[in-house]
Parts: structure tokens; sequence; C-alpha cells
């Protein structure tokens, strides 16, 4: 009987001599500037500990007296029954942190983007997103089946002109970018991105994984509805 999982095997091989397989680094120290991965200590550059928390000493004292009130987990999703004190605090000092009404925790930086997106936005909606945003923002633009339209890398200019255009257009609008983008490093037009939104009625959301806390706690001042999301800094 033939295996109907041997196209995988075939799969992997076809990587392997490409040179595209990936294989897991095993990190066997503290995630720090120099950290051991399989047996080697090394300088670490893949890291998003750019605060240095993971190893903070008031952070390791919170999270071994958290282990010692609460366990390990709280044994249920959260919108069932694991939703925990810590969740509520923590959301609370993130708002305090970002000057926003409320927030929301992900697990990871990913999910808030693909999920964010889709929760907000649906098929008659449209999304002006610059062409080098995050993979998980895009994914999130799919996940909504809105309408998307890109604009150049930081173009301001044409992120406006797309606005200018849906404005007779049925739907909501969202303009969308990283804050610093993650590949190459450079920073979001943020000022004049957020005045185009807000002279269009738009949305603006804005991720801010790779600079809360980096850049300070808050790159731009707005009246308008503004999400930023992707907030973590490492941790």
């Amino acid at each position: 009987m033939s295996n109907p999982l041997a196209f995988l095997h075939d799969q992997l091989e076809e990587w392997k001599r490409e040179g595209t397989y990936q294989r897991l680094r095993v990190l066997e120290s503290e995630s720090a500037a120099e950290s051991r991965f399989d047996g080697k200590q090394v300088i670490n550059l893949a890291s998003n500990n750019y605060l240095g928390l993971t190893t903070h000493p008031k952070l390791r004292e919170a999270a071994i007296e958290a282990v010692r009130r609460f366990g390990v987990g709280s044994g249920a999703v959260r919108t069932i029954s694991g939703t925990m004190a810590l969740h509520m605090q923590l959301e609370e000092r993130i708002a305090a942190f970002k000057h926003a009404e409320a927030s929301v925790v992900f697990q990871s930086g990913f999910a808030a983007n693909a999920g964010t997106v889709a929760a907000i936005l649906g098929p008659e909606d449209h999304i002006v997103s610059d062409e080098l945003n995050h993979a998980s923002i895009i994914d999130g633009c799919r996940l909504s089946r809105a309408k998307i339209h890109v604009f150049p890398h930081k173009d301001v200019a044409a992120a406006e002109r797309t606005l200018g255009e849906l404005a007779a257009a049925p739907g909501r609008k969202l303009l969308i970018t990283d804050g610093v983008f993650s590949m190459d490093g450079d920073i979001g037009p943020l000022p004049g991105l957020m005045e185009a939104a807000e002279r269009h009625g738009a949305i603006m959301m804005v991720d801010d994984a790779h600079s809360s806390g980096v850049l300070g706690n808050r790159m731009s001042p707005s009246t308008l509805p503004y999400i930023p999301s992707g907030c973590g800094v490492g941790m």
C-alpha cells in the first residue's frame, strides 16, 4: 500500500537540495546579547529582546511570584475561563503606556496582526497597505477578505491618493503600516500617514512590534481611531 504522506518526504528532500531546509536553533541559555545555541556561545543578533527584559531582575522576581500565586497556566483559553487577573493588569498597564483607551494581549505579534485586521474589517471594506508591511499584516488583510490596495514603501502621497480615490467607495477604510520595518529597520512616515488617514476618515493601524519602548511609548499623537498592534518588546 502506498504511503499518502510520501510527498512530504519528497518535499523535505527537495528543500535540502535547494539549501532552503530550516533546522531549529536550540537556545540553551538566557536570551541575551551573548547566548548559547547548539553548544556554541554566540553574539545573538536574531532576538527581539531589544530592551533586555527577559533577564531584568524585577521581571524575574515578578514571574516567580506569579507562579507561586497562580501556578504555571490558566487551564483554559481566555474566552472560556482562562482570563486571569494578571491578564487584566497587563492590558491596563499597556493601555496606560500607549495612552490608549484599552488594549488586548495576544500570544504573539503575528497573531495580533492576523487577528486584529480580520476582526474589524470584512469583504465590503478597503485596506491601504505599505508594500513592505510584515507578513503577519499581509495575512491579516487576506483573512479579512477586504479589498487590498498596496502603496509604494513609505510613499505618503501615494497612500493619500489611494484614500482619495476610495472616498466614494462603500465600506470602512484602514490605513496600515509598520512603525519600524522589521527587515530594513527604517521608520514609517507616521505623521504624514496619520494626517492622511484623518483627512479621509480612515482607521489608522500601526505595527509597533519593533519600536515600542525603543522609540518611545507613542510615536505620534492623534485624535483619529488608532490601533497600535504587535506591541511586543521581546518579553
